[in-house]
C-alpha cells in the first residue's frame, strides 16, 4: 500500500495542474479508476475542468469530492526540491500539492481500489467529483455543477471532501462545516489639505477612528457549538502620501467577516452600512461575498468519520467548522451530511509543501474504513 500510495501521488504531482489547468490529473484517475468498473462524465466551463465518475446505482450514495488544481509554486529557486517531482526525504514527501490536496486524492483512488478489489458487488454507489477551479476564483467548478443541476440526478447521501483539516497532528481534527466570508472595501472620504491648517480640512483618519471602534465592539451573533462569534476583522489599512506635512483626502479600510450560521451576508452588509450613516460621514463601500457558512447537523456519516479516523489513529478528533473557504460550501447545497478530512495543512500554500508518508497510509485507511462502514 505504501508503495501504491506514493506512485499514484508522483504521478499527480507530475501534473502541472496550476489553477485552472486540470493538465491531465483528471484523466490520470479516469484511467485509474476505469479498470474498477467507474463509468466517466466530463464538464468543461471556459478554463476549468470538471468529471464525474460513478460505479454502482444504489443507495446509498457518497462522493468523494476534491480539487486537482493547485497554487503556483512561487520563487522555485527556494525550493529545496522540484515541485513538480515527488521527493522523499526520510518519512516526508515533498512537491507542490501533496497536502492539498493530491495526497487526499491518492489515498482515495488507492482506498477505493483496495476496497471494491475485495468487495465487487457492494451495495451503493460510489462517486468521485473533481474540480480544477477550487484554488481559483472557484466559480466554474463545484459551484458551476450544483448551480446548473448536474449533480442533482445522483441524490447524494454522503459527500466527504478530502481538504487538508489536520493541524498538530494528524487525525486531530475533522470539519463539519465552514464559515461564510464577506469582504469589504471602505473608503471614508475627508479633504486633503497642509497639516498645519487642520481647521481647512477635514482628516479622514481622525473620522474613522470612532467607527472602526464600534466596528469591532459590535456583537453580530453569540456563536454556538460549532461557530465561534462573527467578528468584524480589518486586513489593510491605507491613507495619506508617505510624507508628514499632508492631510489626505481619504482612508481605505479592507475588512472581512467570517460568520456563523445564525446570520447571512445581507444582515451584516446591512449592520455595517447603518453603522456608518449613524456617524454622517461621505464613504464608499465595495462588497464581495465569496461564500455561504455550512454545516453538517445530521450525526450519521459524521460519526462514521469520527469512527474511522479513531480506529486507525487511536486519536479522537476535534469537530471544528475553522479555517478558509472550501468546496464544501457548494456541495452542502445538494447534500446536507458533508465532512472534510485530511492531512496536515501546516505545510499548504508554502515553499517546500510536504506531509508525512506514514500520514499518507492512515489517511488510505481511513477512507477506505469509511468506504466499508457506509457499504457494509
Amino acid at each position: 500500500m505504501n508503495d501504491k500510495i506514493l506512485n499514484t501521488l508522483n504521478e499527480l504531482i507530475k501534473l502541472k495542474s496550476i489553477t485552472p489547468n486540470d493538465n491531465g490529473c483528471q484523466k490520470y484517475i479516469y484511467d485509474f479508476l476505469k479498470p474498477l468498473g467507474f463509468e466517466r462524465e466530463i464538464f468543461k466551463f471556459n478554463d476549468v475542468s470538471n468529471i464525474i465518475l460513478r460505479k454502482g446505482n444504489k443507495k446509498p450514495v457518497l462522493s468523494f469530492v476534491g480539487h486537482t488544481d493547485v497554487v503556483p509554486v512561487g520563487d522555485e529557486s527556494k525550493w529545496s526540491t522540484d515541485p513538480f517531482n515527488l521527493e522523499q526525504k526520510g518519512n516526508k514527501v515533498f512537491g507542490r500539492g501533496v497536502a492539498d490536496m493530491k495526497g487526499s486524492i491518492a489515498c482515495m483512488m488507492c482506498a477505493t481500489e483496495d476496497y471494491i478489489l475485495k468487495n465487487k458487488n457492494f451495495d451503493g454507489t460510489l462517486l468521485f467529483i473533481f474540480t480544477s477551479d477550487e484554488e481559483g476564483i472557484a466559480v466554474d467548478g463545484i459551484q458551476r455543477l450544483v448551480k446548473e443541476r448536474v449533480l442533482d440526478k445522483y441524490n447524494l447521501d454522503y459527500c466527504l471532501v478530502g481538504e487538508p483539516t489536520s493541524k498538530e497532528k494528524f487525525g486531530d481534527t475533522i470539519k463539519n462545516g465552514r464559515r461564510g466570508s464577506l469582504s469589504g472595501e471602505l473608503t471614508i472620504k475627508g479633504l486633503q489639505g497642509h497639516i498645519a491648517y487642520p481647521q481647512n480640512t477635514i482628516n479622514p483618519i481622525h473620522l474613522s477612528g470612532p467607527i472602526l471602534n464600534q466596528l469591532i465592539s459590535e456583537k453580530y451573533d453569540e456563536g454556538d457549538e460549532y461557530f465561534t462569534p462573527t467578528s468584524f476583522q480589518i486586513s489593510n489599512i491605507n491613507a495619506g502620501y508617505g510624507v508628514e506635512n499632508i492631510i489626505p483626502g481619504e482612508i481605505t479600510i479592507k475588512f472581512n467577516f467570517r460568520y456563523s450560521n445564525q446570520v447571512n451576508h445581507k444582515e451584516l452588509i446591512d449592520r455595517v452600512e447603518n453603522i456608518l450613516d449613524k456617524f454622517n460621514v461621505d464613504y464608499q463601500i465595495n462588497w464581495k461575498h465569496s461564500g455561504e457558512p455550512y454545516l453538517t447537523t445530521k450525526k450519521e456519516f459524521l460519526q462514521i468519520c469520527k469512527s474511522a479516523v479513531e480506529n486507525i489513529t487511536g486519536i479522537t478528533p476535534v469537530v471544528s467548522t475553522d479555517g478558509g473557504t472550501s468546496d464544501g460550501r457548494f456541495i452542502a447545497k445538494i447534500c446536507n451530511q458533508v465532512i472534510e478530512f485530511g492531512l496536515l495543512n501546516d505545510s499548504i500554500h508554502k515553499i517546500d509543501e510536504h506531509t508525512n508518508i506514514d500520514d499518507l497510509v492512515s489517511l488510505s485507511k481511513i477512507y477506505k474504513r469509511i468506504l466499508s462502514n457506509v457499504f457494509n
